[in-house]
């Protein structure tokens, strides 16, 4: 029962988040576009009063008149829209599932035994959880002061954005190094995430709200403000595909367990920026389409680094494959604990992405997936079962 209400916690956990993330990054993407759709007014009163620029659209079956004022209106209205629950509740909803799905359990969800760095590969699971908690806030503290100190004045913002494009190669190479492939590219999202929800709450609605508190006291609005708010909502823009990427990235096992994951995280990343820019730009007036063609090259260049490698295993060219039973063999040792319609595994009530190993025409359907998580080192989760590498030499030789 317990792993039950879990199971439906996290369900409705994930239908918060999703229409939290959908809620704001649809307002987010369409303020951009309103943004860079606005034209010079062509009413002369409309310039007098300082309206900066305007856009007419239709939609709905009616016609909509925005306009954006480049300074204070005569009259500020008191029910103005603000645009801020929606990027919280995606971060609480987020990291409240971050705590369901790999917290409760960080010795089978983070805990990387492959690591390279032995002091990564023996953490105990609380020692995972307080450093993947250190990862997010470290990642919000580099970042921001990357922003204060590289361009202060939004005058060096180029150079910002190189130095945070530098930064997230080094937060994918740390992450996949740190913890289990899975968890780095979910806490690489979650950093990017983190950073967005944080701009909003310590810097765009508080300078929001100082410009609103100036305007209405009648004093003129420190412009840094809507600059500082500016370039934390440009960054939120370019950051949104990519995390939208890594937030899905872990029902595919291929993209996460491959040795040079962090690479192809990377990759993803930059193309989501590229494809971002495009759009961007296009509703500026240009269009720009090397943007795009760059980013699905990225693309391409990700399912060129991932691939299997088709290569035998070492000392079994030639050798005649494993049989069925030596497959079924290794399968109930190291997998059905989980991977079965009723798990043994306390964890689980249901058998994790709905795949189940309780016949062999089961197996078979997943034969590709087996091989490659298996290869890889991802599974079993954490070795918990101490599959030995002739034994993933045998799952590697099977051709059946």
């Amino acid at each position: 029962m317990q792993a039950y209400l879990i199971d439906f916690v996290n369900l409705l956990l994930r239908w918060l988040h999703v229409i939290a993330a959908i809620a704001w990054i649809g307002e987010s993407i369409y303020f951009v576009m309103l943004d860079n759709s606005l034209r010079s007014p062509k009413a002369e009163e409309d310039r007098e009063k300082g309206v900066f620029g305007e856009m007419w659209s239709v939609h709905g079956g009616g016609f909509y008149h925005n306009q954006k004022y480049a300074t204070a209106p005569a009259k500020l209205p008191n029910d103005l829209h603000w645009s801020f629950w929606k990027a919280y509740t995606t971060w609480l909803s987020g990291f409240a599932l971050f705590v369901i799905l790999y917290m409760v359990n960080p010795g089978f969800y983070l805990v990387n035994p492959n690591s390279p760095w032995e002091w990564a590969a023996n953490m105990t699971g609380w020692q995972a959880n307080v450093l993947a908690l250190a990862f997010l806030l470290g990642g919000w503290v580099v970042y921001n002061e990357l922003c204060k100190r590289i361009s202060p004045n939004m005058d060096r913002d180029g150079l910002l954005s190189i130095a945070v494009a530098v930064m997230m190669i080094v937060v994918a190479y740390l992450s996949t190094q740190m913890f289990t492939g899975r968890a780095a590219f979910l806490l690489t999202g979650a950093v990017m995430a983190t950073a967005m929800s944080a701009n909003v709450f310590f810097w765009i609605i508080p300078g929001q709200r100082r410009m609103v508190k100036a305007m209405k006291a009648g004093d003129a609005p420190n412009p840094l403000d809507g600059k500082r708010g500016k370039q934390r909502s440009v960054h939120n823009t370019y950051f949104t595909l990519p995390v939208v990427l890594l937030m899905v990235s872990n029902h595919y096992s291929f993209i996460y367990s491959h040795g040079l994951a962090w690479v192809v995280m990377v990759l993803f990343i930059f193309a989501g920026a590229l494809i971002r820019q495009f759009f961007v730009l296009m509703h500026a007036g240009k269009t720009q389409p090397a943007y795009p063609a760059f980013g699905v090259g990225l693309i391409l260049l990700a399912v060129w680094v991932a691939a299997p490698s088709s290569s035998s295993p070492s000392g079994n060219e030639g050798a005649q494959g494993p049989d069925q039973a030596q497959i079924t063999g290794l399968i109930e040792q190291h997998c059905v604990q989980c991977h079965a319609r009723n798990p043994e595994h306390a964890g689980f009530s249901a058998p994790p992405a709905g795949i189940a190993f309780d016949s062999w025409d089961e197996i078979l359907g997943q034969k590709a997936q087996i091989q490659q998580v298996v290869a890889s080192r991802y599974m079993p989760l954490g070795n918990m079962t101490n599959m030995s590498d002739d034994e993933r030499d045998i799952i590697a030789a099977w051709e059946e």
